[in-house]
Formats: C-alpha cells, structure tokens, sequence
C-alpha cells in the first residue's frame, strides 16, 4: 500500500509552489497525481532551487514527487475535451491560476460537474475567488504583507524581514490539502462534490492566533518581537559559549521551577520578580539576562543535556548541515532518499509527515523528469486513446 489515499486520483493544474505543493501532501498519502504542463511550457519550479548538478535544480524534486507528467493544452477544444475525459475518472482537481481563468477556457466547475457530479475542484488563488481583490494576481511575499502576517516579523523599530521560505505559499497548499479531505468525507456522505476556495491571505491569516480579538477587544496592534513573545517568559534564544544559538522554553510555572534548579538557581522560582508567568513576563529583560549568563558558560551540548535531563523543553538552532545528520529525524524516516533520474542518484529531502501507523507513505519517485513523461501512460492507459490519436492530438498542438 502506498498511503491512506490510494485509490484517488488527482489533476494538477497550475504552477509554482501553492498547487504543487497540495497536489504534493495528497501524493505523499499515496493519491494517484497527474500533472498537467502546457506542451512548451513546463512548470517553471522545474528550474528553481539553490543547488545545481548538470543543469538540474531540485526544488522539483521535492514539490513533483510521487506524481505522473503529462502535457496538454486546456486552451484548444482537443485539449480541454481531453481534460473532461480525465476529469470524469478523477476526483480531485488541483488548480492556483487566477480567478477566472477555468472559466475562460469553458471548464469552470459547472462544467466539470457536468461530467462528473462527485468532482471536487480545488482553487487556491491570491485573495479568493469572490471579493474586490478577487481578480488580483496574489504572490505569497505580497499575501504575507496584505494579511499583517509580515508585520509581526523581525525587531521593534525595524523593516518587516521576509522568512527565507515562500511561506504564505505553503501555508495555503496545506489548507488546500486539508480543504480536499474534508470534501471528500462529505461527498462519502452527499455523494456530491464542491469547491474548495483558498486563498493565500487568509491562509496567512488563519495562523495569526489572538491578534484580532486582541485588537477588537483591547485595541492592541501586536508588532515585531524580535527572538521572544512579549509577555511569555523565559522563551527565547541564547548564546551558547561556542557562538551558536540554543532556545530554552521554560514559562510555565512548573518548568521553570527545573529551569531554576538545572541552573544552581532554586531561589529564582520564588523571586517575587519571577515567582508568576506575569511576573516574568513584566521583567523578561532581567531574566534573560541571567539565563544568558549562564547558556554562555557553556557548550550547547550541556546546555541541551542538563536541561533535557531536567525536564526543561530546550534546542540548539540547527543548520540544515545539522538538521540531515539529526539521529531523531533519521529514525523517523524524515530525511528521505529520493531516487532522482534527472541526475541518477539518490537525492535527500524532507520525509512524508504526518505518519500513518497501518498506511504509510512511500516517496514513489522524485518527480518526473520531463515534461510528458507519463502521456501514453495516461492517454493510453488510463483513457483507452489509441497512438494515432495521440499522433493527431500532438499534430494539432493539444499535446
């Protein structure tokens, strides 16, 4: 078995990171994925990613893994009746254009239900499908900004840094993959399929936690806090005597208490200036001042183990040269092997999350390596086409 979604099967429309990565969690849990590249213009993350080996990049890699590449113009009326035929054997599509455009080629969701009334048509887009932005192109840097997420980034006083990560991107193909599931559970109950609309600003904004209530309620703008939370002490980052960072979380009244005896320092947890989560969070400065003090003594290795053996939460701020050698992540399989045909070896990246104890995910394969690379699987395959209609269909440009 493959995951708990074997069996399904998915049509990913779209490019760059919000679809893909959707289309990407469903083919962890072992959904059947079929990408879909207009012939002539692969998706451009085939060519993203830092790293380089003849001529490859692999953030591919990581976002086309366990699916099918096949190529097919929705634009002409041999493609888009090509894609119906799929459409009537799927049951999830995928798509991140902006709003409008399914429409544009004549296969909005009316359309596709048409052929199929259990279809489940995924839309993850900038700003949503309804609304005055709704016909906005939406990028996650910009969806980051428009939703306040940016704003609580970085140090009081300082510009709004960006994480080095397309994180509205991802945060959205995530709530696009859960938004999936939670439909197909309802058409187990309906037997009708639905829109799922996601947009990138209210993913961003979803995660924000109190900032809204707290603003309605007590006119509170929370901004920027730099390496802690205002209020919520001791968490924060400290300087190991190695130059290096560990984090030490300790603001519950009872961890704390063991922060204080790991530290030779039992009398701080009855220092009126500590004794109570508001008392610490009033004078966070002078505590992470003595914390500090003592994280500086020593190496991130005692820092980590006298605190772990006290049952203080603590963690050293890894690189990712640390992050593939960490023995906790090996031994859960989260820095996986990927045999990658683009450069004929195995390539690491991140495992399959969650885990499933009775329906694990496999990592199937790396992604495919060219464009079309699975058409006769597909056309042939699975639609029953002969190869003089796919010679046609090539001939007319569908393909």
């Amino acid at each position: 078995m493959t995951g708990p979604l074997e069996g399904l099967r998915v049509l990913e429309l779209g490019t760059l990171i919000a679809g893909p990565f959707a289309g990407r969690l469903l083919g962890d849990m072992g959904a059947d994925v079929i990408k879909i590249e207009p012939p002539g213009s692969p998706d451009p993350l085939r060519t993203w990613g830092q790293a380089e080996l003849n001529g490859h990049h692999f953030f591919w890699t990581v976002h086309a893994r366990n699916k099918k590449a096949v190529t097919l113009d929705l634009r002409k009326d041999r493609g888009r009746e090509l894609f119906l035929d799929l459409v009537e054997k799927s049951d999830i599509v995928v798509e991140n254009f902006r709003p409008g455009t399914l429409e544009k080629w004549n296969l909005g969701y009316d359309v596709l239900r048409q052929r199929n009334r259990g279809i489940i048509l995924v839309r993850v887009s900038g700003y949503g499908q309804t609304g005055p932005d709704a016909h906005k192109a939406g990028y996650a840097s910009v969806a980051e900004a428009a939703s306040g997420l940016r704003h609580l980034n970085g140090f009081p006083g300082g510009p709004p840094p960006r994480l080095a990560l397309s994180l509205g991107d991802s945060l959205a193909g995530m709530f696009a993959a859960q938004g999936a599931l939670a439909a197909l559970y309802r058409r187990g109950v309906t037997g009708e399929g639905q829109v799922v609309d996601v947009a990138l600003t209210e993913s961003c904004l979803a995660i924000q936690e109190s900032t809204i209530p707290d603003y309605d309620v007590g006119g509170v703008v929370r901004g920027p806090s730099g390496t802690r939370l205002e209020g919520i002490a001791p968490s924060n980052i400290y300087r190991a005597a190695d130059g290096s960072w560990v984090v030490i979380a300790a603001n519950q009244d009872t961890v704390f208490a063991r922060l204080c005896r790991a530290m030779d320092r039992p009398e701080l947890a009855g220092d009126d200036r500590f004794a109570t989560h508001g008392a610490r969070g009033r004078n966070q400065d002078q505590l992470d001042k003595i914390i500090g003090d003592w994280a500086a003594q020593r190496q991130p290795g005692e820092i980590i183990e006298i605190l772990s053996d006290a049952g203080v939460i603590a963690g050293h701020i890894n690189t990712v040269a640390e992050v593939v050698e960490d023995p906790q992540l090996r031994a859960r399989g989260m820095i996986a092997e990927h045999w990658d045909e683009r450069v004929d070896r195995p390539v690491l990246g991140p495992g399959i999350v969650p885990v499933f104890s009775e329906s694990p995910g496999v990592i199937r394969n790396a992604g495919p390596a060219r464009p079309g690379q699975h058409n006769d699987d597909v056309y042939l395959g699975l639609l029953g086409k002969t190869a003089g209609q796919l010679d046609r269909l090539r001939a007319e440009g569908a393909l």
